[in-house]
């Protein structure tokens, strides 16, 4: 069968609408317009009854009452909302935050930022895989720490973090901890009990919901977590998150979750046999290629490789019929290698040089057999061009070559 391009591998960066996502949205961006603050009558009766229902939806997919789930505007705001709302309302209680160096740039420019007003936040380090240890995060906590800020799966190489041992660890000090969960969440259980977290961000357009929609688990029992207001005008949210909501899209968030949850048992393994199918097909033809993550502890949809001796940006100039990401910065117009590779050790050369390979819902076998050609015909034909795997392949030691 004939493979319709360009084909999208690009899933961790966002998701396509799910059909069935957009069916559930439609009404509400058509007849059902209604404020869900209009408490007088039934055009807001009935998107208060939609945003109602889709709380629920989000709730049961972590476990959570519908009562303790904040609708934001994406992942982005509720890292926001989560770290500067604890920071701001336990300052009495200290001023020390953790995070790691892997973090994405919404969790680490807001901790950054909360370092100009007086905070300490440490960064701890990951292993050659991605992964903090919780023995790391309980050495790190001191008398003065008020948050772990920790995400559950990287969104560049997929490593899952050992997310409730730290919970334990967390629950243990007295600690308060926030998760990034927004490429976890809908592709691997995450229960907000079984792993011990009293802040949850996640994001719609991750999951095949719309894009501009997220929510803030806010746990409201053992402990009951308060956070100062980074939103304000009108008190919505119970006060945490004002601002009219956004009906359609929190329909869809809650669609999305709900279906995440139902096709979960099916679709993760379907979707992992088909990353190693195209792990195995790329490195089986290929020599010197590197993964870049957790050999296992990954996500079931993510592959991040490295080819030696050829440049990324490159690689994917060759294959334009293929959506997929480099191992540079988030920012196209740094040259810099991608921090997240950076920080599990990965040389400049290397990072340079990786895909990220993130599959979905709708990524088939015949894609996956087409991309292995594009990929392996790719990197044979750039290697072709340089001088220096021609080096290595005839056993010269390219560190100790003396360049003039």
């Amino acid at each position: 069968m004939a493979v319709k391009t360009p084909i999208y591998m690009d899933n961790n960066a966002t998701t396509p609408l799910d059909p069935r996502v957009l069916e559930a949205m439609m009404p509400y961006l058509t007849t059902h317009f209604g404020n869900a603050a209009s408490k007088n009558h039934s055009f807001g009766w009935a998107a208060e009854a939609a945003v109602e229902k889709a709380r629920q939806q989000i709730g049961q997919a972590m476990g959570a009452s519908p009562k303790e789930i904040v609708f934001t505007s994406g992942a982005t705001e509720s890292d926001n909302l989560a770290i500067k709302g604890a920071a701001e309302m336990y300052r009495e209680k200290g001023n020390h935050i953790i995070t790691a160096t892997t973090e994405h740039k919404a969790v680490l420019d807001t901790c950054h930022y909360l370092e100009t007003q007086g905070y300490d936040v440490t960064f701890l380090t990951v292993d050659h895989t991605g992964m903090v240890s919780p023995e790391q995060v309980e050495a790190a906590i001191t008398d003065k720490t008020i948050l772990i800020s920790l995400m559950a799966a990287n969104n560049e190489v997929g490593t899952i973090h050992p997310v409730a041992e730290i919970g334990k660890v967390a629950k243990k000090r007295g600690v308060l901890f926030h998760c990034d969960g927004v490429q976890a969440f809908g592709k691997i259980p995450l229960n907000v009990d079984e792993t011990g977290i009293d802040l949850l961000s996640i994001s719609g357009h991750k999951i095949y919901g719309p894009k501009g929609v997220g929510a803030l688990f806010v746990r409201r029992r053992g402990p009951r977590v308060s956070l100062s207001a980074q939103m304000h005008g009108g008190g919505h949210e119970r006060g945490m998150r004002s601002g009219t909501l956004n009906v359609p899209g929190i329909v869809g968030l809650g669609a999305a979750a709900e279906l995440a949850m139902q096709e979960m048992p099916t679709e993760g393994p379907r979707i992992t046999a088909l990353r190693d199918r195209l792990q195995q097909g790329i490195v089986s033809q290929l020599d010197q290629v590197n993964l870049n993550g957790h050999p296992t502890q990954r996500l079931p949809n993510t592959l991040n490789l490295s080819f030696a001796y050829v440049e990324g940006e490159s690689l994917m100039m060759r294959m334009k019929d293929i959506a997929v990401s480099s191992g540079s910065a988030c920012t196209s117009a740094s040259l810099e290698p991608s921090y997240v590779l950076k920080a599990l050790g990965v040389g400049d050369d290397m990072a340079h040089s990786s895909l990220r390979f993130s599959l979905g819902r709708f990524t088939t076998q015949e894609e996956i057999d087409f991309a292995i050609e594009r990929v392996v015909r790719a990197v044979r034909e750039l290697r072709e061009l340089s001088p220096l795997y021609e080096m290595a392949r005839e056993g010269i030691d390219l560190k100790q070559v003396k360049w003039k």
